[in-house]
């Protein structure tokens, strides 16, 4: 058995569906009116971006702290890579640049209060 899909509440499907398009190797499958997304990776992985109507802050979709979702690479230069292209995309919150993680290399960024770790994957 594998974890094949996630579902995340985003408030604003299409500026998501364009980070993870254009940043993080995802291809767009479904567009439902901007409402709702089906991303797929290169290994079939499902990712689905569930939008959500806000009123105000308060209605944010709320993650656990410490949630967040990852995405590994194969080494610190590739790490770099993806930072250097995150970094010009207005909007996006750093924690810091690319560092020595717990036993790994990386970093971690938010998209709204969504938290994204970008590191080297420990799995060799």
């Amino acid at each position: 058995m594998y974890l094949n899909h996630i579902n995340l509440v985003v408030k604003e499907v299409d500026k998501a569906v364009d980070l993870f398009t254009q940043n993080l190797g995802f291809n767009l499958f479904i567009n439902r009116n901007s409402k709702m997304a089906v991303l797929e990776s290169s290994n079939n992985f499902a990712l689905v971006l569930w939008g959500q109507q806000l009123n105000n802050e308060e209605n944010r979709p709320k993650y656990p702290a410490n949630f967040h979702i990852g995405f590994y690479q194969k080494d610190e230069k590739a790490v770099h890579e993806v930072y250097q292209k995150l970094i010009n995309d207005s909007g996006l919150k750093f924690e810091s640049a690319p560092k020595k993680i717990r036993d790994s290399f990386g970093f971690y960024f938010y998209f709204e209060n969504l938290m994204i770790e970008i590191s080297v994957t420990p799995f060799k």
